[in-house]
């Protein structure tokens, strides 16, 4: 059998760097050696790409990786040894990495590629755009409002009119949780703009959704899988970076979650129906928030969800009989498959 060449970048120049690259260790050790041949691929902060020795996932930054537009291939500046790629694997989140740019180079270079589409990561990365998608499609949504941050700051007195005095503030355009505040006073509510206004060019406030925190996966292009929704117990405010990721986490994921069965038919339905109203491909983890009285509401849709030892995609799909190694495969021969766009 023919093994595939298969470059799976990594690191990336968003918030979520770390992430990704404990995303991309997982991923690599997981993959089949029988059915490909690996090469692994570093993207600085800055954004350079970097060829790592022996498909290992390492930050060397001696090799950089030169594109062959329409070539399907890298150059290795070192030898100029030329590195055929037949599928991109990006393990990559937020900016230049989730948002339609790395997609667009695959494309460029002529090469599929595992994940959204260049249309849908652009959309899926822009929660104000998710959002006006997903209402239009019928689908309930947290109440926001978006501040963009060339203009005048929104007061906390204008939003509290409008969504109440207990709201979120969060990047309309970063993961992770990276940037995003609780708040429910007008106590350091410009330092809260402005923490968020770090990480993007619009600042998305939303109305607090008191309820559980529930997530769907999907995998497929036309036809797609869903899986058993599962619930994350954060044991803090909200669940923040540090609540994901840090090792004094007391988190848990709760799979499958304990919810009604009109209630998982209500989040799978959604969850489909946000799906095709993104055009999504290849995967998403879709968000959402149960209230007591069993109200639903889609938080967000992440089209390359992580991949860490705490990532619910994967244990989702495992507790539905998909061995993590069977699900990249699943997600490679997606990859290789005509999509919409």
């Amino acid at each position: 059998m023919t093994k595939l060449n298969l470059l799976v970048a990594y690191g990336g120049q968003s918030t979520e760097h770390d992430v990704s690259i404990a995303s991309a260790r997982n991923i690599v050790a997981a993959l089949d050696e029988t059915k490909y041949t690996v090469t692994t691929c570093f993207i600085s902060r800055q954004g350079r790409w970097f060829l790592q020795d022996g498909g290992a996932v390492t930050l060397n930054t001696e090799n950089e990786a030169l594109p062959v537009l329409g070539g399907k291939a890298f150059i290795a500046q070192v030898n100029n040894q030329k590195i055929d790629v037949d599928v991109l694997f990006p393990v990559l989140h937020g900016k230049n990495g989730e948002d339609g740019s790395v997609q667009g180079l695959a494309q460029l270079l002529g090469v599929p590629f595992v994940g959204p589409s260049i249309l849908s990561a652009a959309v899926t990365m822009d929660k104000d755009m998710t959002k006006r998608l997903l209402e239009r499609a019928g689908i309930p949504v947290v109440p926001w409002k978006t501040w963009i941050v060339t203009d005048t700051e929104p007061t906390y007195e204008a939003i509290s009119a409008e969504l109440g005095t207990d709201v979120f503030v969060k990047p309309a355009s970063a993961g992770s949780s990276v940037g995003v505040s609780h708040v429910t006073s007008n106590k350091s509510w410009s330092d809260v703009l402005q923490v968020a206004a770090k990480n993007s060019e619009m600042v998305l406030i939303e109305k607090t959704i008191r309820g559980r925190e529930i997530e769907v996966a999907v995998l497929g292009n036309h036809e797609v899988s869903i899986s058993q929704p599962g619930e994350i117990i954060a044991n803090d405010d909200f669940y923040s970076y540090d609540a994901k990721y840090s090792e004094q986490s007391t988190s848990q994921a709760v799979i499958p979650a304990e919810l009604s069965d009109e209630v998982v038919s209500r989040l799978k339905r959604y969850a489909l129906d946000a799906y095709y109203a993104v055009e999504g491909a290849g995967m998403s983890r879709v968000d959402f928030f149960v209230t007591n009285d069993n109200e639903v509401f889609l938080n967000e849709i992440n089209s390359i969800p992580g991949f860490t030892d705490i990532s619910m995609y994967p244990k989702l799909f495992m507790q539905q009989g998909i061995a993590y190694s069977e699900l990249l495969d699943k997600l490679i021969t997606l990859a290789q498959e005509v999509r919409y766009n």
